[in-house]
Formats: C-alpha cells, structure tokens, sequence
C-alpha cells in the first residue's frame, strides 16, 4: 500500500510500463514510432516521461505548444521536437533558435516560416500537415492545391514529413478510416521522396495500410486502450490512491453530501476520502463508480465535492481512517472509469491535479 504522510492522494506512475508500451506500440507499427507528450506527457509529468523514453530509444517527440518544446529542450538539448499547433505569429524566430520543428498548418504558416528562412539565409526544416478528414489544423484541400500549383512557397523549407491526423481510428470499422487513408496516400504523393507520418495509437492498430515512416502515438503509451471494443493491449501506467479521512456510521435515512442526492437504505458505514473535483476527481461521478480496498469494492454516493468524496463501506469492515482506496488501478481502470465519468482516458489523466503526491515505480 502507498505511503504518504503529508497528503491525501497518491499518483503512481509505472516508467517501466510505459518503456514497455512505446516499445510494443513499435513493433506493431514495423517503423519508427515517435510519443506524443503534449499537456505535460497526459499530465504525468514531461520531464519524467520524455528522459525514460529517450532514454529507452525514442528520438521523436511531438508536443502542442512552443512552451513545452522549450521546457523540454532545457532538459534534453539535442532531442527532436515537434510543435503539432504551429508557429504562432511572432514565435517563428524562437522556433529557429531552439532547432523546434514546426507543424506548418496553413499557407499563413508556410509564408512565415520561408520568410524566416529567407531573411536568415538559411534553410528552416519542418513538418507539413495536410487535412484529409479532421476539419481542425492542417491545409486543407483548397490550400493543398493552391500549394502543389505555387512550390516556390516551400523556398527554404526542407519537409522531415507530410503528416495528416485520423479523426476515428478508435473506431476500427469507421469508413472514415479508408477515406482518410486514400486521400493521404494521394497527396502524399504530391511531395515524392518525402517521409510520410500518419498512424496514431489507434490507427497502429488499423493495419500495414495505415503504417508510415513516423507512428505517433499519445493515449496508447499511458496504458489507454487503443482498440475499444476489444481488450487493451497495454500496460497499465497509472494508479490512483486516496485515503480515507474519516469512517462513520449512518442510521437509515441518513442524507450523504450536498443537496442530500443519496440517502441510507440500511445501517451504513460511510467512508470520507481525501480527493475531489479540484484534483481532478470528476463531479460526474456523483452517485456513480466505486473506490476499492483488498478487492471489495465501496460504491460512490453523493456528490462528488471540492476536496471530498464518499463511499459506502458497509460491506468493508477491515477499512480504517488512514487507510488508501484504490481509486484508479488493476480493479478501476483508467478507460472504465472514463466510461462512468462519461468521457475519456486523456481527460482522465490530464486532469490529475498537482494536490496528489506523484511516485515514480521504474522496475518492470
């Protein structure tokens, strides 16, 4: 069981799980793979995860923001950076002295960026994003053509890769699958000689037509399961403890929580435990979900709070004040409990607040 005596929660992070998740997510791809470690690595924290997987192997990193490629670029000076959202107006420069790569998004990007490269005489590499489906960032088709008929546009723009993004991989049946795939491999082919990126953790999993030089996958390396509708084939990354603040015993009647939403039906033994929406626990599990503790599951009643949430443990006598419930972990996990709270792993993890006390497990 975790120990922590200054705090209510504890975030576990299993680095060598996720090693091993990187490295399986590779050999499905058959190609080089690179991670997605954008919003802080999925909230587990960028500077724990990008050293262990670079230190495992992986060369290629894609973030969102400037902000994090510089936060990483300080602690690795010579890793592959890759910014997904572009150069924003201004920062193309900042780009450039880091040795940043930029997803160019738009034919405004593009113009920025060779306009650097022109006044700087010298060539500025990036990564070339074409939309086939998603309707979000990327050329769209309008733009591509406009592209394809003016390549002066690319002057000082060595392309790594043309990258495009599936919108519903996750769902293996999907048409949209085949129609992105199509209109990649079509205009790909526009840019020949030029490396292609196209799978992410869900569409590793589509098959040899989705494969590319570059997979990059995100939700898959934290133990997400990529393929839904069939049992996960990663590793488990993270655990979730909290402990138990306070046990009571309620008569029947008795309200639990704000607005009184769950009442006792029977003598019932309340467990009061130190987490709350404000670390990231999900107010949408209000009357739904369980904790655990040895195997026996504590149903969740009542409001989800700021900093408090209660189980009933009539049917644990063994548990104490003091004592954790496994909140996220082999009973609980993360894509189950994203299913109660009616949304998503990666909003899971993201939302994990900096209240819990984070432990690192590096043994396999």
């Amino acid at each position: 069981m975790p120990t922590a005596p200054e705090t209510g929660g504890i975030v576990t992070i299993d680095t060598a799980a996720l090693v091993e998740n990187w490295r399986t997510l590779g050999a499905r791809h058959g190609a080089p793979t690179a991670a997605v470690v954008k919003a802080d690595a999925y909230g587990l924290g960028a500077d724990l995860v990008v050293p262990a997987l670079a230190a495992a192997g992986c060369r290629h990193f894609f973030v969102a923001h400037l902000a994090e490629a510089l936060a990483i670029r300080a602690r690795l000076p010579r890793a592959w950076l890759a910014v997904l959202n572009g150069p924003l107006p201004g920062t193309e420069a900042e780009f450039a002295e880091h040795e940043i790569l930029p997803v160019l998004n738009s034919l405004d990007d593009l113009a920025r960026w060779s306009a650097l490269a022109h006044a700087r005489g010298q060539a500025l590499p990036a990564i070339l994003h074409l939309d086939t489906g998603m309707a979000r960032l990327g050329l769209p088709p309008r733009e591509t053509r406009t592209l394809l008929a003016e390549p002066e546009r690319l002057a000082g723009i060595p392309l790594h890769y043309v990258m495009t993004h599936l919108a519903a991989a996750e769902h293996r049946e999907s048409p949209l699958n085949q129609t992105q795939r199509a209109r990649f491999a079509e205009r790909a082919a526009a840019f020949p000689g030029i490396p292609t990126s196209f799978a992410n953790s869900s569409g590793i999993f589509l098959g040899p037509a989705f494969r590319s030089a570059l997979a990059r996958p995100g939700i898959a390396l934290y133990g997400g399961n990529p393929t839904p509708d069939l049992p996960n084939p990663m590793r488990p990354v993270v655990r979730l403890h909290a402990r138990v603040l306070q046990i009571r015993e309620i008569p029947p009647g008795t309200p639990v929580g704000y607005e009184a939403t769950w009442r006792a039906r029977r003598e019932t033994r309340i467990a009061t435990a130190c987490v709350g929406y404000a670390d990231g626990w999900p107010r949408a599990l209000s009357n739904r979900g369980a904790a655990f503790f040895d195997g026996t599951a504590l149903p969740l009643v009542g409001r989800v709070s700021m900093d408090l949430v209660t189980f009933d443990a009539t049917d644990c006598p063994g548990l104490a004040a003091n004592d954790w419930l496994e909140l996220i972990g082999p009973q609980m996990p993360i894509d189950t409990l994203a299913t109660l709270a009616g949304t998503n792993a990666y909003e899971i993890l993201t939302s994990l607040g900096p209240r819990y006390t984070r432990q690192v497990r590096t043994q396999a």
